[in-house]
């Protein structure tokens, strides 16, 4: 009789075992990412357009009760974040038309209705996988003004930047075309407004991070780093990541931008023409890595392929 019990409570255990094995095989596979090797292009002489960020932690949402099913777990961490589920973006049809990016009213129009664009892209992929969607604000002001997370544009540069403290993107449209002081504008670099809303769309990755909980998984790795060099490797990933978010949205609107092969081109050397350069912060990456992260995006154009965190320091130097 004791034989037969223990018997039974060792088949019990063999089960168990075994069921785990499958249980931790299956989680494997619904989590794993394999990004392709990112292409290399070649340098271009470059000018910095981009700020050293300030390291805002993002607002927690609150999560709700679910009534009629259970919550879905997402999952948060940078290398196996659950956005990268979530594929390619929809084709969206957002016409440009032909707007003067040098009238104010009409860069801020283009500026406002890429954004909705924007959102109608983000939505329904992140929504698909259980996270909730929220649109951004928008702050964009003709020359200078102030909001949630300082100056727009910050002292001394002429970009746009994405403050999580309120989830707003703010730009000055003056310094986007003409720059400010010493930095050139993005007209500069390529006349086409879709350089700017490109640059944008990088923001608006920004936006996806947060919603996501990418930012805030980055912002505590920032504030576990022990050195200033540590803290540059992290901003560089997740500005690059952002780039290659901006390349899947353009991908995505390519057919009714419209986005040819002439101006896909032009945004391929465009996003190769900005970046980090000698002297400055090593913060956003160099100028080769930031067009191959926009080209990843646009050529790959599914959210796994944006993982920046799981590749070798040399792409995201």
């Amino acid at each position: 009789m004791i034989a037969a019990v223990f018997g039974a409570v060792a088949v019990c255990f063999v089960l168990l075992i075994i069921a785990g094995a499958l249980l931790k095989a299956s989680a494997r596979r619904s989590t794993s990412v394999s990004p392709v090797a990112v292409p290399t292009l070649p340098a271009f002489p470059a000018r910095s357009h981009r700020p050293l960020p300030t390291f805002e932690q993002p607002t927690t949402r609150p999560t709700q009760r679910q009534v009629t099913r259970p919550a879905r777990t997402l999952n948060t961490s940078l290398k196996r974040n659950t956005l990268y589920t979530a594929g390619p973006l929809p084709a969206t049809g957002c016409p440009a038309g032909s707007p003067d990016i040098s009238s104010h009213a009409q860069l801020k129009a283009l500026i406002l209705k890429t954004g909705a664009c924007m959102g109608r892209a983000w939505k329904p992929a992140l929504e698909r996988i259980g996270i909730p969607f929220a649109s951004p604000g928008y702050g964009i002001v003709a020359r200078t003004g102030r909001g949630a997370c300082g100056d727009i544009p910050n002292p001394g540069t002429m970009v746009p930047y994405y403050c999580p403290r309120n989830s707003t993107i703010y730009a000055s449209t003056s310094a986007l075309v003409h720059g400010t002081g010493n930095q050139m504008g993005y007209a500069e670099i390529i006349s086409w407004h879709g350089g700017i809303i490109a640059m944008m769309a990088h923001e608006y990755g920004h936006h996806i991070q947060s919603l996501s909980g990418l930012s805030d998984s980055e912002w505590q790795q920032v504030l576990g780093s022990g050195s200033q060099a540590q803290r540059l490797a992290l901003s560089r990933r997740f500005e690059l990541q952002a780039n290659c978010f901006s390349g899947m949205f353009m991908r995505a609107v390519a057919g009714s931008y419209p986005v040819p092969a002439a101006r896909r081109n032009q945004l391929f050397y465009f996003f190769s023409n900005v970046g980090d350069w000698p002297g400055y912060p090593r913060d956003h990456g160099k100028p080769a890595n930031s067009g191959a992260w926009f080209k990843q995006g646009w050529l790959r154009r599914q959210a796994y392929q944006c993982n920046t965190w799981v590749v070798g320091g040399s792409t995201v130097s």
